[in-house]
């Protein structure tokens, strides 16, 4: 039996007991009416939390990283113009040209956000067809200008907005029909409270309309295929029926609290962290940009925090260090899901109690 540690990390994250429990049902068939039934109500309320009116919501049973390919492979047919501000964005720009796609990256500086003004100064360029933005690049802990992003791919209809929501989906709001975006995707194990191994997919009617003239879409991640199923309540291949119940229970859970709530408990838990931070060492997205599901903090004081994290364990909890080349300049917590401003005070406080040990 392995020992619970409470996480407040950028996902997998802390799962409550009752989602837990959630995932604990007896099988049913994907091709039954049970199945069906299950796979309305979930699709259903994800149109509602994401203002899904003129497109569909997909469950894919994989992790986000199936979403990036399929939006790919399904979107991208003239050049992709990938926009990256950290390790995730740049995975992203990498399964483009893995998927034999021309790409060009707008790379800026980790730390920093990709700029409106930026975007629309390459997209005048008439080259793209396709543009990958990270809304919440997890790797910096940067939360890009989504709706200011929006307004600029308004200018290019013709041009397919993807967008990767793996660590903001629920955690914040996002306006799937007012920002214009063609595929919105995210992760279940990081805002959503869930264990991995599940992905939420909105995709925009035009689309599809344009993944059907796409040729070697690929067999998996197919979205025509998706749809024709999505049709019958159903997905193209086996779905992980315990986590699409689970998911159910907890948008009914969030439905209850109130997405509006929800996300003002998230943003109460970002400014809580941000001052601990501020006062202690440095936040490490340029100031403006920071995350609301999680904070990533320059480590200003040089302090191990692989030993942090072997005593925060200790105490039952965990913290992620940095990510990628700022592993060591760096470390994240996480503030989403079903951790309460409670849990994080109490974790702040266990830091502050192991630091001078550090030093």
């Amino acid at each position: 039996m392995l020992k619970h540690v409470k996480l407040f990390t950028p996902g997998p994250v802390e799962v409550d007991p009752e989602i837990l429990q959630a995932c604990a049902v007896p099988m049913v068939s994907h091709r039954g009416k049970e199945y069906e039934a299950l796979h309305r109500r979930t699709r259903d309320k994800l149109r509602t939390m994401l203002n899904v009116v003129s497109g569909r919501v997909f469950l894919f049973t994989s992790s986000a990283t199936g979403a990036m390919e399929a939006s790919i492979r399904n979107l991208a047919g003239k050049r992709v113009l990938s926009c990256t501000c950290g390790a995730f964005s740049e995975r992203w720009h990498e399964i483009a040209k893995e998927n034999g796609r021309e790409a060009d990256a707008y790379a800026v500086e980790w730390g920093q956000p990709n700029r409106p003004e930026e975007i629309g100064r390459r997209l005048a360029t008439g080259k793209y067809d396709c543009v990958t933005v990270v809304h919440n690049e997890t790797s910096t802990g940067v939360m890009n200008p989504l709706a200011d992003i929006a307004d600029v791919l308004r200018k290019y209809p013709d041009v397919s907005f993807c967008v990767d929501a793996v660590s903001s989906m629920s955690g914040v709001e996002i306006d799937f029909e007012k920002w214009g975006i063609d595929i919105l995707f995210a992760g279940v194990q990081k805002a959503f409270g869930l264990p991995p191994g599940l992905s939420v997919v909105a995709v925009r009617d035009r689309a599809l309309q344009k993944a059907a003239s796409m040729p070697a879409r690929g067999h998996y991640f197919d979205l025509v295929q998706f749809k024709k199923y999505d049709d019958k309540n159903q997905t193209p291949e086996t779905p992980v029926i315990s986590l699409i119940h689970a998911l159910d229970v907890q948008l009914d859970r969030m439905m209850k609290e109130g997405f509006a709530a929800r996300y003002a408990k998230t943003l109460e838990m970002a400014r809580a962290c941000r001052a601990w931070a501020g006062e202690r060492f440095a936040l490490f997205p340029e100031k403006g940009y920071e995350s609301v599901t999680l904070s990533a903090i320059r480590n200003t004081r040089g302090i191990p925090v692989d030993r942090l994290n072997a005593e925060l364990k200790k105490r039952g909890c965990e913290i992620s260090e940095g990510y990628g080349k700022i592993k060591s300049l760096s470390f994240r917590i996480a503030h989403m899901a079903d951790i309460t401003l409670k849990d994080l005070r109490e974790l702040l406080a266990m830091i502050d109690e192991i630091l001078p040990t550090l030093q």
